[in-house]
């Protein structure tokens, strides 16, 4: 079946973007669907993700998300396919409705949620675990949450145990150690808030 996939793919290729993009979001839905992946309605793919779920590990994206995985599918350049990684069992990485991502890294060893309408700028890495466990150096993965209505501005790097507001704008190149609260402009190494702006609801 994986080598059907592949050369049907490799033969839209040769379709000009907009065909090829939206024949290959019916295939890629088709395919994630036999991987246990639920995806809501009328998500879209530019470019092939590389979505690894292992064992009983969940990947729930809701409706009207956009994945951009070709190099020049955003006019900042992508450099890399969007990843997604559920690193075992009882594991899950949830992304709630509208939300866009350009190359994002997304790596869950305890969970990461999603809330609706997420702005993720491109090359952004979020991730629950420290990856080298058997390093005495490392830590317990913990969960990330980032809430509704959040911008990430290109290449930040939202690390364990963060949690991110609702209407937080994260600047370019931060990196987020610490929970971040929400109505707020928050940037820098380490990710500290700048300004707090008016709540977006009222």
């Amino acid at each position: 079946m994986a080598n059907f996939y592949r050369k049907v793919i490799n033969r839209l290729r040769y379709l000009k973007d907009n065909s090829y993009d939206n024949l290959m979001s019916i295939i890629l839905r088709i395919h994630y669907r036999n991987y246990g992946i639920k995806l809501g309605e009328n998500v879209k793919f530019l470019g092939n993700p590389s979505f690894n779920i292992r064992g009983n590990g969940k990947l729930v994206i809701n409706n009207n998300c956009r994945f951009r995985s070709r190099p020049r599918s955003n006019a900042l350049g992508i450099n890399h396919p969007c990843i997604i990684t559920v690193l075992g069992d009882d594991i899950s990485v949830t992304i709630g409705e509208n939300c866009g991502f350009s190359g994002v890294s997304i790596t869950a060893e305890i969970g990461v949620e999603i809330g609706n309408n997420l702005l993720c700028g491109a090359n952004v890495t979020i991730a629950d675990t420290d990856f080298h466990v058997k390093d005495s150096r490392s830590g317990d993965p913990q969960k990330v949450v980032i809430k509704d209505n959040v911008w990430i501005g290109m290449n930040t790097v939202v690390l364990k145990g963060v949690t991110i507001g609702e209407n937080t704008l994260i600047g370019a190149n931060s990196i987020v150690t610490k929970d971040i609260p929400e109505n707020v402009i928050a940037t820098g190494s380490p990710c500290k808030v700048i300004k707090q702006m008016k709540d977006a609801t009222q």
